[in-house]
């Protein structure tokens, strides 16, 4: 399976898009910055996901969020799409 993740900077609010085989390790990875474009504003809390049984599937589904470029755009994405947080699985 396959995820696409939302995470949201707990430093200033800025969001990433990402996705991955491994949600939880990638956000683990995100938060310990061992990931260039985002180890400037750990610590990320992790705002929405979805999984995807093919990685195809995935990437299209990154790309259309990547880009979504307002704010309020992606929180409403967020909202309306069954916001997920940490607590919950799948």
């Amino acid at each position: 399976m396959y995820f696409v993740y939302i995470i949201e900077s707990e430093k200033n609010g800025r969001y990433y898009t990402g996705q991955t085989d491994d949600l939880e390790e990638r956000i683990e990875r995100h938060n310990k910055g061992r990931n260039r474009s985002t180890m400037a504003f750990v610590p990320w809390r992790l705002k929405w996901w979805h999984e995807f049984r093919t990685r195809s599937e995935a990437v299209k589904m990154e790309a259309r969020l990547k880009r979504i470029k307002k704010r309020e755009y992606i929180e409403r994405f967020v909202v309306e799409n069954n916001f997920r947080g940490i607590a919950q699985s799948g």
